[in-house]
């Protein structure tokens, strides 16, 4: 999936899709090399329905945004200021679109990140559905190195696949974190991890 990071020599192929999520109707602008082309993913639709909404809050950051479901999801639902990062620039224009298109641009800050590299201070709660085809080095920076961007008593929250190797991640998780385990469904984990 290489060309996740470099997709600027794809066609375009803009595609408008929309869902029904939390109980409100958003509407999201797609394309060719961004995950989850053809519209909201099982995966994120199932972190944003577990994630305890009342523990959710303060400062957020969704790592690994895409074209924006889970930040902007958040901003909406709960009113809230939201940063969000990707590496893949297709990805964050989509991101700004569809915050204007859903009315949460004023909610959120979008901007470029290879993983933290243009992150600074700390959140209370980082949300993330980690891009599992950019390899386990990549997930494991996501998810390792959340810690020294949460606030004491912050989450982090995340979906992982079974297959993609939740087992050996939630192991190594709970080496740094206090790791509950939110719901498991169709080989879904959704994770809470506390610092």
């Amino acid at each position: 999936m290489s060309h996740y990071f470099t997709n600027e020599h794809l066609p375009s192929d803009i595609k408008e899709t929309s869902c029904v999520v939390l109980n409100n109707r958003f509407k999201f602008l797609t394309d060719n090399g961004v995950f989850s082309k053809d519209g909201l993913d099982f995966g994120s639709r199932l972190l944003l329905e577990v994630v305890p909404l009342e523990e959710v809050g303060g400062k957020i950051l969704d790592m690994g945004c895409g074209y924006g479901v889970l930040g902007i999801v958040l901003a909406k639902v709960l009113l809230a200021k939201v940063d969000m990062v990707d590496v893949n620039l297709r990805a964050l224009h989509l991101s700004k679109r569809n915050a204007k298109l859903n009315g949460v641009f004023d909610l959120v800050n979008i901007f470029e990140s290879n993983c933290y590299s243009s992150v600074s201070g700390k959140y209370s709660t980082i949300i993330t559905n980690p891009p599992i085809r950019a390899g386990k080095k990549v997930v494991y920076d996501i998810v390792m190195n959340a810690q020294y961007y949460l606030e004491k008593g912050g989450n982090l929250f995340l979906v992982v696949r079974k297959e993609q190797g939740a087992k050996s991640l939630i192991v190594d998780l709970k080496k740094v974190y206090n790791v509950k385990i939110l719901e498991r469904k169709k080989g879904f984990f959704i994770i809470q991890c506390h610092l």
